[in-house]
């Protein structure tokens, strides 16, 4: 029975455990360790579980050219900048984003745990992903999260012509009872960076209010949006969070800030990203099951008001992505033929047989 092509293969729903295998083959055959390999290709696929392909499978190409550049180090080694109490400083040395962001995650949760909260920052760092995967991880131990990073630039400073802010998300989380945490995840600009790779990916216009071209002109080309700026959102309000990311995530830790920072799209530079974490310990507040009880009457509350048009219903934050994840692992995932073809060549590059992963569902 031969293959199917790779435009049959984009209308096929693959499984989704197979292509986090594949991602963590390339990435051990790029020096990583094999539980961190595992890791870092989770935090990819899990992206695509929730629907934020932007996120997904569609980087592993971007992180596997750091890796071979040497950009990002495939061993991944944390040390300890500063210790005070519930502070801590983390220095990545450059090493596997998610490995960075999982570790300085469950420190903080730990801090929290002795002290009621805990602040990890972070200096040189690397692209992780999404700040939800590493949030939830800290809701589900029982911690109120907040966690933020500084990016490669793509905003310009409000009334400005050149690119200096990066889109910087920061995400909050927080146990919900029976429910999915209750996860926010935003970047500060109208839209993700990534988004507008996947609407090129798909051959798609972008709406006119995402980006501007390099000569601040509106665009719906998503190739003339990734030469020019990204807005955002709510106009000079998104660019001062954006702001105030950057100095709480790159000015504090020590790391890089502004166009020192360099995505996860540039092969070469060293990505000087830096991360702010904070956990905070429920149990120091209220017994962590009155918090659960109060979270379920909240969500409650939000589900009580009518539907309005064109709704399903009413959602609470992260609803949306625990539903879609459940959809996702039992259906499996539909990928554009542009990222299906990224991981051929990825596997080409690698030596892995990325056809011996493709299961359709």
């Amino acid at each position: 029975m031969p293959m199917p092509s790779l435009i049959e293969l984009a209308r096929t729903p693959l499984a989704a455990e197979p292509l986090k295998r594949f991602a963590a083959a390339v990435y051990q055959q790029a020096g990583v360790s094999p539980a961190d390999a595992d890791l870092a290709a989770d935090a990819l696929l899990q992206a695509d579980l929730w629907g934020h392909q932007s996120h997904g499978l569609l980087r592993l190409g971007w992180y596997y050219a750091r890796l071979q550049s040497g950009a990002m180090r495939g061993h991944t080694q944390l040390q300890t900048a500063t210790d005070a109490g519930a502070i801590a400083v983390l220095d990545g040395n450059d090493g596997v984003g998610p490995v960075i962001a999982q570790q300085a995650t469950e420190e903080a949760v730990r801090r929290a745990r002795l002290h009621g909260v805990g602040i990890v920052s972070v200096r040189n760092s690397n692209h992780f992903g999404t700040c939800m995967y590493f949030t939830r991880m800290g809701a589900q131990a029982g911690c109120a999260m907040l966690m933020m990073s500084n990016g490669g630039p793509n905003m310009a400073p409000w009334g400005g012509l050149q690119k200096k802010i990066g889109t910087n998300p920061w995400s909050i989380a927080v146990p919900a009872g029976r429910h999915a945490p209750m996860v926010m995840d935003i970047a500060n600009s109208g839209v993700a960076r990534g988004k507008i790779y996947l609407a090129d990916n798909r051959h798609e216009p972008i709406p006119p209010h995402w980006a501007v071209d390099a000569q601040g002109n509106p665009t719906t080309d998503p190739k003339e949006a990734l030469k020019g700026f990204i807005l955002p959102m709510a106009g000079h309000k998104g660019y001062a969070i954006g702001v105030m990311v950057d100095v709480m995530s790159g000015v504090l830790s020590g790391s890089g800030f502004q166009d020192q920072v360099h995505g996860p799209y540039d092969p070469v530079n060293r990505s000087l990203a830096g991360h702010f974490i904070m956990a905070l310990d429920i149990a120091r507040f209220q017994p962590l099951s009155e918090f659960h009880a109060r979270m379920e009457d909240y969500i409650a509350s939000l589900k009580s008001v009518p539907v309005a048009p064109g709704h399903k219903k009413v959602y609470y934050p992260g609803e949306l992505e625990a539903e879609a994840d459940q959809h996702h692992r039992n259906a499996g995932l539909v990928l554009p033929v542009d990222t299906l073809s990224d991981l051929e060549r990825i596997g080409q590059e690698a030596g892995v047989n990325w056809r011996d992963y493709v299961v359709p569902v």
